[in-house]
């Protein structure tokens, strides 16, 4: 079993940076898949980013492609997810996830990651 506990998140104004940080504890995160997800209010989770586990690839959802990075540590079991230039559209619970299949993570299917973290609230004022 993997625990993923997601850090970082808070209120920041448009323009402004975060990084997000998701740990895991329960097993190494060396042979899994990692990505992060996002839900606003009275919206369903959508995809943001992800990283192969040999962090060699990642993948990007169209609304954030240069403004946010992952990445991640294997030292530090750690992964980040770097924001900048952030927008009010922006505004969710972020969640870090994991999957053994880089199908499955790349095409952020939500219904079928192995592992979630409870999320971070992300606020980010106009």
């Amino acid at each position: 079993q993997v625990q993923l506990v997601e850090a970082g998140g808070g209120l920041v104004q448009a323009g402004g940076s975060l990084r997000l940080s998701c740990s895991a504890s329960g097993r190494t995160l060396t042979d899994l898949h990692m990505g992060w997800f996002r839900q606003a209010p009275g919206k369903e989770r959508e995809f943001v980013a992800a990283i192969a586990y040999s962090g060699g690839v990642t993948s990007y959802a169209d609304s954030v492609k240069a403004r946010f990075t992952i990445s991640r540590d294997p030292a530090k079991n750690t992964v980040y997810l770097q924001m900048n230039s952030l927008k009010p559209e922006d505004t969710a619970v972020y969640y870090c996830a994991a999957d053994r299949l880089w199908a499955t993570m790349s095409r952020g299917r939500v219904g079928g990651m192995d592992y979630w973290g409870k999320g971070t609230l992300v606020t980010v004022s106009s």
